[in-house]
């Protein structure tokens, strides 16, 4: 894991940024968020030194492929990995976050926040 704390949760449902937020933080972590997928793009492009970006799928504006897409195509994704936390498990979707780029793939409803932290620690820092 690098020293780096600071991360971007992407969601557009409040009370799961805050959720996590707070578990992130509690953990250490210095937290940004974004309400949808044009705002993650935005900050990833103005911030040179996010250690992870967790971002939700179903999203208005750019949803979260549409974000890996734009990363892909502006030569972002090497600026941070970029973790899918998501209610869709199906495998499809899976299969394009990991084509698109993605380092993990995380699916909310099997685990509760502070499995997510550990998970995503795992993630990382493979």
């Amino acid at each position: 894991m690098t020293d780096n704390k600071k991360i971007l949760i992407v969601d557009d449902d409040k009370f799961l940024l805050d959720i996590y937020s707070i578990k992130f933080r509690a953990s250490g972590y210095d937290v940004d968020i974004a309400n949808n997928g044009s705002e993650a793009v935005e900050k990833i492009k103005g911030e040179t030194s996010y250690a992870f970006v967790l971002m939700d799928v179903a999203m208005p504006v750019l949803d979260g492929f549409e974000v890996l897409e734009q990363l892909k195509k502006d030569k972002l994704m090497d600026k941070c990995p970029i973790i899918m936390l998501t209610n869709s498990g199906r495998a499809e979707e899976i299969e394009r976050g990991n084509k698109l780029g993605a380092k993990g793939y995380i699916i909310k409803s099997q685990h509760t926040p502070s499995e997510v932290v550990k998970i995503v620690e795992r993630i990382v820092s493979a």
